[in-house]
């Protein structure tokens, strides 16, 4: 019978985890969009503050860009998730669902866990089309990893890696590709569904766990060590239970009952399945220390688990090496202890088995984390400042992780930045019009009243554009003055460098200096040989002093060729000598 020890990470002594993971390679993460191209006709800013790839989960906004993956997809398409998770042993694949139920991945495909037929990794989104059209219902990750897929209507779908059978198809071979998995399992709908390193736990609608893959610990609860190559019903304490609930940690598996019973099974060497010994069990046992109490939601980290009751009081108990537990020691517990005492209701708490650490909201909207935290040991759960259990993991998980499937349903609910830009140029709710260039932008006058000095002065008695419904604007054309006042609703701008110099002359002649400032990126962003002369004429037009620079410096650093473009030769003869006179000065023109 093969043996089963802790990871010394765990501070167990003694012995054997699953094999390793293949060494994963590294995907560059960039933490920020890449600039846009010199070259770029078109150039948009955006600041930080972003909505696009917001998720909403129990009426809370979460943001996917907060895992540096999601930088790799544009506006548009983070606009189109609805579902998302992020995994593997560097958090560097991820798989996400579109409202339109498509099913897309990216990264590094360790073990081929993207699912796309092959093992080349990728920084641009793929489609799974055999997936296309399923509403994902639960997801789950393995450290292979090998990734386990539940529709909405009970599929089960897995790939990935598949060197002890945890894809649940009667073999060890790779999964290439998502393979609908359906052993024992005829005529069962699976609601959800849980990973171990390598082994795989699935819930059905009727209340049934079944498990499959490596077993060298007793994971399966099937009384026996060997492998289990296809999903097998977990019957033993849990015979005629309605379970409601699984969680996996990494050789060990847990399960919740409709009463509020727990149920562990599997490696024990640090006391994770709350016992109070630490013997492997292969078979469910019930944790005792729990009898009395109604645990309505159960989570497992590595080698630790948080258990919350129906009256908000948080329980752990397993290993501790990092403070995961929260009780202020490092040492591990066998059986369930309260946490968070002194704290308020706990409503919800969050834990993953490729990690250290533990997170918890409370009714207020408090989220505390301890544990493992970007290397720190925190030994008693610590206030942050973030809104959600999501962006703890995102922020200080190792790896950075989801712990579970981030998702939101479409539902009519827009924040007042979206309101905003909803609600731009539109004719049904507007109360003023711009005529510009023969064509209306239609705007509401609290709206620019509110952004904009230059508004707030003409919209009073005693000018005469305040008693008007239609403003005829000669000054500016329609796409500038366009884009100047969406800015105004947005924050954003989105126009050619070439027009860009129009805003910069509407944003000075407006005194709207973060607007200027806007511009000038744009400019910069877009020089080209051929506009480079064009652009440094608009930024000493304008005093725009830094873009002045700027451009100057480029059209020395390519004299040659900005001296034979035709605007070059269309600027005015004074212009013409002061640059070529300041040229000589830096030196440009040297024997």
């Amino acid at each position: 019978m093969e043996r089963c020890f802790s990871d010394s990470r765990d501070g167990s002594s003694g012995s054997t985890p699953p094999p390793p993971s293949p060494p994963p390679r590294v995907l560059p993460s960039p933490r920020h969009p890449p600039p846009v191209p010199s070259s770029s006709p078109r150039s948009s800013l955006t600041p930080p503050t972003s909505q696009l790839g917001r998720l909403n989960f129990a009426g809370v906004v979460m943001d996917v860009s907060k895992w540096s993956l999601f930088y790799l997809l544009s506006a548009q398409e983070l606009a189109t998730v609805r579902q998302a998770c992020v995994f593997g042993t560097t958090a560097n694949e991820a798989i996400y669902i579109t409202h339109g139920n498509e099913v897309f991945v990216l990264g590094l495909n360790c073990s081929s866990c993207l699912g796309t037929g092959d093992s080349l990794s990728t920084v641009m989104p793929k489609k799974l089309d055999f997936l296309r059209g399923k509403k994902v219902a639960s997801v789950s990750y393995g450290s292979g990893p090998h990734v386990l897929l539940a529709t909405d209507d009970g599929h089960l779908f897995a790939w990935g890696h598949n060197g002890y059978s945890q894809l649940g198809n009667g073999s060890t071979n790779p999964g290439l590709s998502p393979v609908l998995i359906t052993a024992n399992l005829q005529n069962k709908k699976v609601k959800e569904v849980s990973c171990g390193s390598h082994h795989s736990m699935a819930l059905t609608l009727d209340g049934e766990v079944f498990a499959w893959g490596y077993n060298n610990c007793g994971q399966i609860g099937s009384g026996s060590t060997a492998n289990q190559p296809y999903p097998r019903k977990v019957t033993g304490c849990l015979q005629g239970k309605n379970a409601s609930g699984i969680t996996c940690g990494q050789t060990s598996s847990m399960a919740l009952v409709d009463n509020g019973e727990v149920y562990g099974w599997g490696y024990n060497g640090n006391g994770q399945l709350g016992i109070g010994n630490n013997g492997n069990q292969l078979t469910p046992c019930r944790v005792a220390a729990l009898q009395g109490m109604c645990i309505q939601q159960i989570v497992s980290g590595y080698g630790h688990c948080l258990a919350l009751t129906d009256k908000g009081l948080l329980y752990a108990w397993g290993a501790n090496t990092y403070g995961q537990l929260g009780t202020g020691t490092k040492s591990n517990h066998l059986s369930p202890v309260h946490i968070m005492a002194d704290k308020e209701r706990v409503v919800e708490v969050a834990a993953c088995h490729s990690t250290h650490m533990s997170a918890a909201k409370t009714q207020s909207g408090q989220v505390f984390m301890w544990g493992q935290c970007r290397g720190q040991s925190i030994v008693l759960p610590h206030l942050t400042h973030l809104t959600n259990t999501d962006d703890v993991f995102a922020c200080f998980a190792t790896p950075s992780v989801m712990w579970r499937l981030m998702s939101m349903e479409q539902d009519d609910f827009l924040t007042v930045a979206e309101a905003m830009r909803k609600e731009f140029d539109s004719p049904e709710t507007a109360d003023l019009k711009f005529s510009v260039d023969g064509k209306y932008i239609h705007v509401h006058k609290a709206v620019l009243k509110i952004r904009c000095e230059h508004f707030r002065s003409m919209f009073r008695s005693q000018w005469t554009e305040d008693q008007q419904e239609v403003i005829e604007i000669g000054q500016f054309s329609y796409p500038v003055y366009r884009s100047f006042l969406q800015f105004l609703y947005t924050d954003t701008v989105d126009l050619s460098p070439e027009d860009a110099i129009g805003l910069l002359d509407l944003a000075t002649s407006y005194c709207e200096n973060r607007l200027k400032r806007l511009c000038q990126q744009i400019i910069k962003r877009g020089i080209t040989v051929e506009n480079a002369f064009t652009l440094l004429s608009a930024a000493i037009r304008y005093d725009a002093e830094d873009l002045e620079e700027f451009c100057f410096r480029f059209c020395i650093n390519h004299l040659t060729r900005v001296t034979q473009t035709e605007a070059f030769w269309q600027v005015d003869g004074a212009m013409l000598k002061e640059f070529i006179s300041k040229a000589s000065r830096c030196g440009a023109f040297k024997n």
